[in-house]
């Protein structure tokens, strides 16, 4: 249903993108281009149009200090370049530190890439590449690259053990078959939270981690304009029982919550109803990811 993005519009949202990133982060530490010609070649190609195809990709990079107490030193650096059919493909990003062993960084890398494969195809996503790497970076530093050893069994039993809360978010949800779906596959999954059909639609389901997996696979087979999951979160239980994913549920059930505004612009939702609800939730942090960059 989607249709094919033209090279200009790549264009435009790969500026905006960098316009955004160095805004966010205007000390060259943190964010620097390092090939400015190929930048204003883009440039000069968003705005003129008979101009030729830039013949360089935007290579910028990015250095993260991540959030843990015993890695104060260490620094992550982002080397990126954006292909011309960025954000249709993916970005090209290799990170590396000076305390990452070549297969630490090789690991790294490929993970980083999955995780890119299977949250951001065809979206923005240098902000939440740069998440990841603040999150997850410095535990490669000390793994030990041994996946020989990691048997199967292990891995599914490691799955049963994390409970995962996945926020997705849609062009617009309004089909009946599709709401009904969502609702009736939480409940056979046994996934909690809530769904805002609309438009946008938001859907958020939490649980066990394969049953979250499970309910996105499903989920993303239907047809959509867009959808995609915008944020998730994973806890590692401890033991894994019943009583342990009780205590991390911030719903009850998933139930379908209707934000009217007031029957106003047509199935517009009011989302400071949706802030509204979040928050008690404790979940007001999220409504930033969902619409603070757009600014809708």
């Amino acid at each position: 249903e989607t249709t094919e993005m033209t090279n200009r519009e790549e264009a435009e949202i790969q500026i905006s993108e960098l316009d955004l990133l160095s805004s966010m982060f205007p000390y060259e530490e943190e964010f620097i281009v390092t090939d400015q010609v190929a930048l204003a070649e883009l440039k000069h190609y968003v705005e003129n149009e008979p101009a030729e195809m830039p013949s360089s990709k935007v290579q910028f990079i990015l250095n993260v200090k991540p959030e843990v107490s015993n890695a104060s030193m260490v620094e992550f650096s982002m080397a990126c370049a954006l292909p011309f059919k960025y954000p249709t493909v993916l970005p090209e990003i290799t990170v590396r530190s000076s305390l990452l062993s070549r297969a630490q960084q090789i690991h790294l890398n490929s993970d980083l890439k999955t995780y890119l494969t299977e949250n951001c195809s065809g979206e923005p996503c240098m902000l939440s590449a740069r998440e990841w790497v603040k999150d997850h970076a410095a535990a490669y530093i000390d793994k030990e690259l041994s996946s020989s050893s990691v048997t199967t069994s292990n891995a599914t039993q490691s799955e049963d053990t994390t409970f995962t809360r996945l926020w997705i978010y849609s062009h617009h949800i309004y089909n009946k078959q599709k709401r009904k779906n969502i609702i009736d596959w939480a409940k056979e999954l046994s996934l909690s939270g809530f769904c805002m059909p609309g438009k946008p639609g938001v859907v958020c389901v939490e649980g066990l981690q394969s049953s979250c997996e499970e309910f996105w696979s499903r989920i993303r087979k239907l047809t959509w304009k867009r959808i995609l999951i915008r944020h998730r979160e994973d806890v590692s239980l401890e033991g894994g029982g019943h009583a342990e994913i009780q205590k991390q549920r911030k719903f009850s059930t998933l139930e379908e919550k209707c934000f009217d505004a007031h029957g106003a612009r047509g199935n517009h939702m009011d989302l400071g109803q949706l802030y509204r609800f979040l928050e008690e939730k404790g979940c007001a942090d999220i409504f930033q990811m969902y619409f603070g960059v757009e600014g809708h």
